[in-house]
């Protein structure tokens, strides 16, 4: 029997989320062994564990992955999530970095001073709204199709509607015009493998809260 991929990580989203997300779309069950002290990182570094020193890590077939770009490489590729052929490749590339942009800029939220907090989030709102958004939406327009590429499942359905809930959290307004994107949130919301992982008790994870944030910073040596 191959052991499920198991998932090195602090208690919450950062750029492990993504890689839950993906795995559960793909239904694959995973393990996760939580970061919780400084100590604990210092001995995934301390025994080779951490190829730059640094998480997410991702046991998985044999091997100690990090970074997260090339688990979620690895992963779409071996569950069929990544395309047909080059091209498709090339554009779910494509989408995924766009995606990443947006996603990074929510991500570190948390993490920026208090006095710049309100002038990120309406940066990040007026991006959202002006410039991912709509090209996302144009795509979806131009081919007619249900899915992003290739008229089939690929991974940049599943980071793009993982996206869109990180969006909602912040102003469920900005879906209001883009009703193609709400129909694929929708779409890939009722996947019987996405509707089990967003149900209540599932691996996914919440928003950081000020707790959350404490500890992550305290695992990390942040001051």
């Amino acid at each position: 029997m191959t052991a499920k991929p198991k998932l090195y990580y602090f208690h919450g989203r950062g750029r492990m989320e993504s890689i839950r997300w993906l795995l559960a779309a793909a239904g694959v069950e995973f393990e996760e062994q939580f970061i919780k002290t400084p100590e604990d990182l210092d001995k995934l570094r301390n025994d080779g564990s951490l190829m730059f020193q640094q998480v997410p890590m991702v046991e998985i077939d044999g091997m100690k992955l990090v970074q997260s770009r090339a688990i979620l490489n690895y992963i779409a590729s071996k569950y069929n999530l990544y395309g047909r052929d080059l091209k498709e490749r090339a554009l779910i590339d494509m989408y995924a970095e766009g995606i990443a942009d947006l996603g990074e800029m929510i991500i570190r939220l948390p993490l920026c001073p208090p006095d710049q907090k309100d002038a990120n989030i309406t940066r990040i709102k007026e991006k959202t709204a002006n410039r991912y958004l709509p090209a996302f939406e144009k795509v979806l327009k131009s081919h007619g199709q249900d899915y992003l590429v290739g008229n089939r499942l690929s991974r940049v359905d599943i980071h793009l509607v993982e996206l869109l809930y990180y969006v909602e959290e912040h102003d469920p307004s900005l879906l209001a015009n883009f009703p193609l994107l709400k129909a694929l949130k929708t779409r890939i919301s009722n996947l019987p493998t996405m509707k089990k992982f967003l149900q209540p008790g599932s691996a996914r994870k919440p928003p950081l809260d000020e707790k959350g944030l404490e500890q992550v910073k305290k695992i990390f040596r942040v001051p």
